[in-house]
């Protein structure tokens, strides 16, 4: 690694990855997973690193971190007193806080690297290499990068979205139409990702089109069905195939949003809970959320809550 901060950054990347794969630092515990790393460090100025040293059997990600930043401290404090690092084999001791010398490298024979007799040598020459890497793919770190600074995007959210190169595109042709990259990035990591992992598969396995799932955000994000309506609604699109335009009008899903009608069940309600409107009045804002829950019950759930909070608001500051 070329500094703590790198080294930090991969462990993130490598821990959310890890996470969104069901590891945690538990199953790190139990032996489940266990990581290695590598440390070097070299004078600001000086282009070539020093002589690294070799973190074994790190059993979480916690430890993973202790480690490298002691282990960054030791060869920085041995250098800085005009000492050299040995290279060597390190384990982490956790009850003391520390790394200990498990065993030396000074030679590449004590790492068993040995020529193969039967392998003839060849040289791949720079321009075939250079070939090679402009055929290709925007690589997944670059992606992550690029989603962050271009989307604005928190390091969780696109660590997840690139997990795979078809749920990346999916997201970018949504972005597209609908340009409100964190809304989309919501909707797709959270109820998206868990209805294909419901069903096992992968966006491209599914006939969900870029423009319906910008369709279904658009139409919660403007009112016309609720939050929770818009995954009951995105459940069938991805079971039956069908238009979510088409889903609103056969089902009767669309919130009620009309002033007048609104305000006939929110004067309702005023009347049927004098005792919650004098604790608004005197201060106790907790039961607005129990007058909006009855004017959604008696709307049967299709009622606009934000129009519904708005008039019970207006109502009761000026009733």
């Amino acid at each position: 690694m070329r500094s703590a901060e790198e080294a930090y950054d991969y462990l993130t990347a490598l821990k959310l990855t890890l996470s969104y794969l069901g590891v945690s630092d538990c199953d790190m515990e139990k032996g489940s997973l266990r990581c290695d790393a590598n440390v070097s460090i070299r004078p600001l100025g000086q282009s070539s690193l020093g002589t690294k040293a070799e973190l074994k059997n790190l059993n979480s990600f916690s430890a993973v971190k202790k480690a490298i930043e002691f282990e960054v401290g030791r060869q920085a404090g041995i250098i800085l007193s005009g000492g050299s690092v040995v290279q060597e084999t390190l384990l982490w001791d956790e009850a003391k806080g520390r790394t200990l010398s498990m065993r030396t490298k000074e030679q590449a024979h004590d790492y068993r690297y040995f020529p193969e007799p039967d392998l003839v040598p060849f040289t791949v020459d720079a321009a075939t290499i250079d070939g090679v890497r402009k055929t290709l793919p925007e690589l997944p770190y670059a992606k992550i990068s690029r989603f962050m600074g271009t989307y604005k995007l928190s390091a969780y959210d696109a660590f997840i979205l690139v997990q795979e190169q078809a749920f990346a595109d999916f997201f970018e042709a949504c972005v597209r139409i609908y340009p409100d990259a964190k809304k989309t990035a919501n909707w797709l990591n959270g109820p998206l990702m868990k209805e294909l992992n419901a069903r096992k598969m992968s966006i491209s396995g599914t006939s969900l089109s870029a423009q319906e799932m910008t369709t279904l955000i658009r139409k919660v994000e403007d009112g016309v069905v609720s939050n929770l309506v818009g995954k009951d609604i995105l459940t069938i699109v991805l079971s039956e195939g069908k238009r979510v335009e088409d889903i609103i009008a056969e089902k009767g899903l669309a919130q009620v949003s009309d002033d007048s009608a609104l305000e006939k069940v929110v004067d309702e309600v005023l009347a049927e809970n004098p005792k919650a409107v004098l604790e608004i009045r005197g201060g106790k804002t907790g039961a607005t959320g129990f007058l909006v829950g009855q004017a959604m019950k008696k709307m049967q759930g299709k009622a606009n809550p934000k129009k519904v909070n708005e008039i019970l608001t207006r109502r009761l500051q000026h009733g």
